[in-house]
């Protein structure tokens, strides 16, 4: 297993935090209103009602909480995506602004239908999830592709594959390090998106989905498409990667588990952030597991995301 990153290969996002050095990051893809319900025990299967202990409505996404968290942790981020001109696509609008995040490019279109999730998040943390993805125009030709040439670096989710493809070569023809969150999707969409992608990190149903295994062997296959970094997340098993010709671990950092929704967006947050603010691989993938597990110990996709000096100091405590 990979020995911890020493803090002084984090040095950098200290000065990201006290504004001695600007990071920005584009985050492309999905937003989406999450409807949460928190209960004792999930559905077993069949037909059946469970009791709620607690609900709430929470804007959520993959690329979207990527951009809360890199906001949360004190850099420049700008979201740029899809939603309906309806109630829901508002309310993730305003909440983006709450936040911090530049969402002058989340466009809400007339014809539209916002993307809805229900989430059933059980005592334990585990969640499962429904997702209605939304309806809106493809194209991506609306997009100020003309920004990219500020950020330090670019996520994308696989949600919007014209999007993220359009993003990614404008970033690439700048020399801009380009970041593919690898959530469940089409086979095509990772064809298309992997070899623009200089860092890919997958979670595990999607490797298994796509490769066929979601085991370390796989992750030195995918360097076939041309990325630099392969990776996938592992939860509790911390986080693989092949990088160099090897295969690299991060272990995961323990922390008291409420809920997990939202984990992997925000270690894709915080990994291109610390990529953007030019931190080795290592240290990246360290600094992005101990936000991502600093998350976990709060309910809710978005809650809980520290600000890069508590993320350090959390990992000053552990052994």
């Amino acid at each position: 297993m990979s020995a911890p990153a020493p803090i002084g290969d984090l040095a950098a996002l200290v000065d990201v935090a006290s504004g001695a050095k600007a990071v920005h990051v584009i985050c492309l893809g999905l937003s989406a209103l999450d409807q949460v319900w928190h209960v004792e025990r999930s559905f077993a299967g069949g037909s059946e009602k469970i009791r709620a202990v607690e609900y709430a409505t929470l804007g959520g996404g993959m690329a979207a909480n990527a951009s809360v968290a890199v906001a949360r942790l004190g850099a420049s981020v700008a979201f740029w995506g899809r939603a309906g001109n309806d109630a829901a696509g508002h309310e993730m609008k305003s909440a983006f602004i709450a936040e911090g995040v530049d969402a002058e490019n989340f466009r809400l279109f007339p014809d539209g239908r916002s993307s809805v999730s229900g989430i059933i998040v059980d005592r334990s943390g585990e969640r499962q999830i429904v997702n209605f993805r939304g309806l809106y125009p493809e194209a991506a030709d609306w997009l100020p592709l003309e920004a990219v040439a500020r950020a330090s670096a670019v996520l994308a989710d696989p949600r919007w594959a014209e999007g993220a493809a359009t993003l990614f070569q404008a970033a690439r023809q700048r020399g801009i390090p380009t970041v593919l969150d690898g959530d469940v999707a089409e086979a095509e969409v990772f064809a298309r998106l992997l070899p623009l992608a200089d860092h890919a990190i997958f979670s595990e149903p999607a490797l298994a989905a796509f490769a066929g295994s979601a085991g370390d062997e796989t992750l030195g296959a995918l360097s076939r498409f041309g990325g630099c970094v392969i990776g996938v997340t592992r939860g509790e098993g911390g986080v693989s990667w092949f990088e160099n010709g090897e295969v690299h671990r991060q272990a995961a950092y323990s922390v008291d588990v409420l809920d997990t929704t939202g984990a992997g967006d925000v270690f894709h947050g915080a990994y291109a952030l610390a990529i953007g603010a030019g931190l080795s691989v290592r240290a990246a993938m360290a600094f992005s597991a101990a936000t991502a597990a600093m998350k976990c110990r709060h309910a809710g996709g978005r809650n809980g995301i520290p600000a890069i000096n508590d993320s350090l100091a959390f990992m000053r405590t552990q052994p």
